[in-house]
């Protein structure tokens, strides 16, 4: 049996559980997203809070095998977590956290006691972080205390019913408590009249417009056909998921006094550190022959060149394709040669322009 230490960072305390967190605990487990992500009773009433901290989480303690900790913010209950001993110097990590406390940094503080204390004082030497797929806030947090990735496992974690799909992810006793890699974060641009912001769920429609238009169709042949909602949705987990591993960026092109209506996309990837990324876009029909395109295009090679800091940007389209190419060439870049079938466009393959633009030859058309 182990008894629960009270520790703090000055800011965040983590406690043995009290029978007066019985309603911080009745709180949380009412937000839509703990009912989502994790196996919370709904509905989840008083005497679930009060069995959760007056009976279960002491159990854990009693037995070794979990050993719980309530959050404190400023006096105040902020969510749960836990390490649940698997034997032989492994645990699993487990949090939740009550909603008014989410955004603050408080829970990544609480992870940080908790990890430190688990690696110091019960001898763990690995623990694992499992959550559901698409649970992208867990994920993220576990990044930043410095858990690797490890990949998804096929129908593994219980959830109501059935067995979905988890993600995967290790620390070490000897790794650093730090994110092993960057995760990108969309940043707002202002683009000659118009704003490139992060794309939201609830561009959805939007995007199977655009994406359902037959020019965009016949052009881009890698994307699906018919494209539907569900396309729409995987095309927003792709995009996160390529945030997450700081592979690419992808904005929603808008008008300024209509933040709502997507116009199109435009974006960066295949990005070499120091030396070149490529751009791509489409656009929705409603923006076309407006110079929406060419404008938001021109925003990320500028963006691509003072803040990703390359050298040099490509971007290319297939030959026939005729809107595209001039919208690459409107934006300073030049074709320097044609891959012959190289296009991947519906109706098979195609030749593809290839064009490139140097740093200096951005700076100085400034």
């Amino acid at each position: 049996m182990t008894q629960a230490p009270t520790l703090t960072d000055g800011t965040v305390t983590i406690r043995a559980h009290r029978e007066s967190d019985a309603q911080g605990s009745y709180e949380q487990c009412q937000d839509p997203l703990s009912q989502q992500w994790t196996t919370v009773p709904i509905p989840y009433s008083m005497d679930d809070a009060r069995s959760f901290v007056g009976e279960f989480m002491p159990k854990g303690w009693a037995d070794d095998s979990e050993w719980g900790f309530a959050v404190e913010v400023d006096g105040r209950y902020a969510g749960t977590i836990s390490l649940r001993s698997e034997g032989n110097g492994r645990a699993e990590i487990a949090f939740g956290s009550h909603p008014w406390v989410r955004g603050t940094g408080a829970m990544e503080r609480a992870l940080r006691l908790l990890l430190e204390w688990g690696f110091a004082e019960q001898g763990l030497q690995t623990v694992i972080w499992r959550a559901n797929v698409g649970n992208w806030a867990s994920r993220k947090l576990a990044h930043r205390v410095g858990f690797s990735f490890d990949g998804t496992i096929r129908g593994w974690l219980p959830h109501r019913g059935e067995l979905i799909d988890a993600w995967v992810g290790t620390l070490l006793h000897d790794d650093p408590r730090e994110p092993r890699s960057q995760w990108l974060t969309v940043p707002v641009l202002e683009a000659d009249g118009l704003r490139l912001r992060p794309w939201r769920d609830s561009d959805v429609p939007r995007i199977v417009e655009g994406c359902s238009d037959p020019e965009t169709q016949r052009w881009l042949g890698q994307i699906p056909a018919p494209y539907g909602e569900a396309d729409a949705r995987d095309w927003l987990e792709q995009s996160t998921e390529r945030l997450a591993r700081g592979e690419a960026m992808n904005w929603a092109v808008v008008d300024p006094a209509d933040e709502d209506t997507a116009l199109g996309s435009v974006g960066w990837f295949n990005h070499t550190l120091g030396v070149e990324c490529e751009v791509g876009y489409w656009t929705h029909p409603d923006a076309r022959r407006r110079g929406v395109t060419t404008r938001a295009v021109a925003a990320v090679v500028g963006y691509a060149v003072e803040v990703l800091e390359v050298q040099r940007v490509t971007a290319f389209a297939a030959v026939d394709n005729v809107a595209s190419c001039r919208v690459i060439e409107a934006c300073g870049l030049s074709r320097y040669g044609v891959e012959r079938l190289g296009a991947w466009v519906r109706a098979g393959r195609a030749d593809m322009a290839l064009y490139d633009v140097l740093a200096a030859e951005v700076r100085s058309s400034r």
